[in-house]
């Protein structure tokens, strides 16, 4: 990055936190244990026995045999094409699979040839309600009874605005789209409110240690350990913390869940009568 466009990087970062000064305080004081942390990773070297089942088999393709995701596309070696990192799919079948089945909403973003859409279709069942979304315009030859396409950028809020105005609320959100920073949170800020409760999140192809989005979502991690009124046994939660049950990190996937029901509490239940004489 040359001087200029460093400066404008910096003055970019010094807008973001102006309203913000605790914020960038605590961030500051955060990033000895990021560091800490990325060196402990980076350093990582296997240890002990194998796992109880362990097949010796390349984790990259150890996909769960009994996945039909997997043996979905095991068995494509025609027809419309599908790309996936194939740890992705085990991680879909856990968060999914209780969809299978059931009158369910889908969206995709990013169809390209197509062949995702038909494998969704084939997962989820008949009762399944699909929606693509592509930035490019012959991507509408996909459209059918059953699935629905929309044409353009997916960092428009506009087109986000016309969707959610044609589009029942969704049970399930995945963005395989341009992969780009500013897309995909576009998208998670305007896309995840209109996931119905238990609906599932998800983020394809997040890559490289400091990526723009693996850093958004660690924002809004951050929000999910809010303690509003210190440490008490019984609060009230923070919006978000009442609507959102979890964040879960794989390599290259993020996965958001919205909780069944609103939390209201969050309580530290204490039982029993026995205690140790301290603290």
């Amino acid at each position: 990055m040359s001087l200029p466009g460093k400066a404008r990087a910096l003055a970019e970062v010094l807008r973001a936190f102006a309203g913000h000064p605790w914020v960038f305080a605590k961030l500051l004081r955060q990033l000895p244990r990021v560091l800490r942390g990325f060196t402990f990773a980076e350093g990582w070297e296997p240890a002990g026995p194998p796992a109880r089942g362990d097949t010796g088999l390349d984790s990259s393709t150890a996909a769960d045999p009994e996945n039909p995701l997997v043996a979905f596309l095991r068995k494509r070696e025609t027809g419309r094409g599908i790309w996936k990192w194939m740890h992705y799919l085990d991680v879909y079948h856990r968060h999914l699979r209780k969809f299978v089945g059931k009158e369910v909403h889908v969206l995709e973003v990013g169809i390209h040839s197509g062949g995702s859409l038909e494998m969704w279709r084939d997962y989820f069942g008949p009762k399944c309600h699909l929606y693509g979304v592509d930035i490019e315009p012959a991507c509408a030859c996909y459209e059918n009874d059953h699935t629905k396409v929309f044409v353009g950028s997916q960092a428009d809020r506009g087109l986000w605005q016309t969707i959610r105005q044609r589009v029942p609320a969704l049970d399930v959100l995945i963005d395989d789209g341009g992969h780009e920073t500013e897309q995909q949170i576009v998208t998670i800020e305007e896309m995840l409110p209109h996931l119905r409760l238990g609906g599932v999140y998800v983020c394809e192809d997040i890559h490289g240690e400091y990526n723009g989005f693996s850093a958004y979502v660690q924002g809004l991690v951050a929000n999910l350990h809010a303690m509003l009124s210190g440490y008490e046994p019984d609060v009230k939660p923070a919006p978000i913390q009442s609507y959102i049950g979890s964040v879960h990190i794989y390599p290259y996937l993020t996965v958001v869940e919205k909780v069944d029901s609103p939390v209201s509490r969050l309580v530290s239940a204490r039982r029993g009568t026995e205690w140790q004489p301290f603290g």
